[in-house]
């Protein structure tokens, strides 16, 4: 009798075996490539996604430089003789450059706090300059303490001599790093952020992305930066106030020297006339303003705006830091000596009411009384040769997102970059309307 092995199949459970495993292996190949297969594919459409994200953040970068341009055609057409441009007569949201697209965030004449941000050019003479506004003056801003604001005196002046509450040298030197007090006039904006007790709060207040529009994180109380107060206001930082450029050019008629007056007047209102406005008290004589002048000359607004833009009370090249009262905010023409609180929302409502009769400072006659408009007239205009693009742009399929802030400067003809800050570091700033119009866009491609 013959006996098998016990631990020996048979043949064809050995083969059958044997092609199992075979079977294994080649899955476990199969598997293996589909894997890589996988991975890289999955890699490539990372790939193509970085690609596609890095052209749109090049659109959105040339974009930006179109839109600058497109800025400096529309100050040369648009800005003479301290114009402000029309907001209507120029594109300012989602224009397109190619397959991108540029917004100017700018700021509206409103009062409270807008939801989503308003496009415009921003006056800069609507604003405090800083190397000209009284210790007074600077005070009175929102959020400003008495010790910040003695402290940018004692920045932009000439001497060491430190201001009650203010800081000079002895104090920058205790910091870390130490360094000295500058004692010369402020040449850009963020140089602030160098001055003692100018800390983020006051600076930015709640608009943390300088939009000047109230965005959902600032008015969500301390659940994301910044720690606003969530009463459904923006209270903004003192950013938004301040400016260092605001000058007009002055190559105009002296209305405190009779000679030249008479001749321009003569020339505009006829000599009766001329000769009638000549004869009042003391016209000719001691104005500081060209709004002290109109009270004693006791002439009509229409008369007045026919030689406004031709008189002046100085004799330099250029007159510093007046603030546009056609254009000023509230919170702004507050500072300005013989206006106030009460007086500078009278004023925001009266332009708002009569925009026909905003051709030169003598309708700031109709809501002052005759005192605050002298101790007002030195500090107004309602010229402006400056003016922020504060320009925001996006690539293809509302991606590459990027911003940047510059500041033209036509008072001496033909318009002037006089400063460039990318502001892409802040975040979105367009408002949560114009993201849920790009990613509809998006999807429906």
């Amino acid at each position: 009798m013959i006996f098998f092995p016990t631990n020996r199949l048979p043949i064809t459970a050995r083969r059958s075996h044997q092609r199992g495993s075979v079977l294994i292996i080649v899955m476990w190949v199969a598997f293996g490539l589909v894997s890589i297969a996988l991975y890289f594919a999955h890699s490539m459409t990372f790939e193509l996604r970085a690609s596609e994200n890095r052209v749109a953040s090049l659109e959105a970068e040339q974009a930006i430089a179109g839109a600058a341009r497109y800025v400096n055609y529309l100050l040369a057409n648009l800005a003479t003789n301290g114009a402000v441009p029309d907001s209507t007569a120029y594109q300012r949201e989602a224009a397109l450059v190619g397959e991108a697209r540029f917004w100017l965030i700018g700021r509206g004449d409103h009062q409270g706090a807008p939801a989503e941000p308003f496009f415009n050019l921003v006056d800069e003479a609507s604003k405090l300059n800083l190397n000209t506004a009284t210790l007074d003056m600077l005070t009175a801003l929102p959020r400003m303490t008495p010790e910040l604001a003695a402290a940018i005196i004692d920045w932009r002046d000439a001497d060491s001599t430190v201001s009650p509450g203010g800081a000079e040298t002895d104090t920058y030197m205790r910091l870390q790093p130490p360094y000295n007090c500058k004692n010369a006039p402020f040449e850009t904006l963020d140089e602030l952020r160098l001055v003692y007790g100018a800390d983020l709060d006051i600076l930015y207040g709640e608009d943390v992305n300088l939009n000047g529009a109230l965005d959902p994180n600032e008015n969500d109380g301390p659940l994301s930066p910044p720690n606003d107060n969530r009463d459904g206001r923006l209270d903004a930082g003192i950013f938004e106030y301040l400016t260092v450029y605001s000058r007009q050019p002055n190559t105009r008629t002296n209305v405190n020297t009779a000679r030249q007056l008479t001749a321009l007047l003569q020339q505009k209102l006829g000599t009766a006339r001329a000769n009638q406005i000549l004869r009042r008290p003391g016209v000719t004589a001691g104005n500081r303003s060209l709004l002290e002048f109109y009270l004693k000359s006791q002439m009509t607004a229409d008369e007045f705006a026919q030689i406004a833009g031709a008189i002046t009370v100085s004799n330099g090249a250029y007159v510093e830091g007046l603030i546009n009262v056609n254009t000023a905010s509230a919170e702004v023409l507050a500072c300005v000596p013989g206006i106030g609180t009460d007086k500078a929302q009278s004023l925001v409502a009266y332009r708002q009411s009569n925009p026909d009769k905003l051709t030169s400072v003598a309708w700031v006659a109709q809501v002052l009384d005759r005192s605050g408009a002298i101790q007002a007239g030195p500090y107004l205009t309602v010229e402006s040769y400056q003016f922020t693009a504060d320009i925001a742009a996006v690539g293809q399929h509302g991606r590459g997102y990027s911003r940047a802030r510059f500041i033209f400067d036509v008072s001496e003809g033909a318009p002037k970059v006089r400063y460039r800050q990318d502001l892409t570091r802040l975040g979105w700033a367009l408002g949560q309307t114009t993201r849920q119009r790009l990613l509809l866009a998006s999807e429906l491609r």
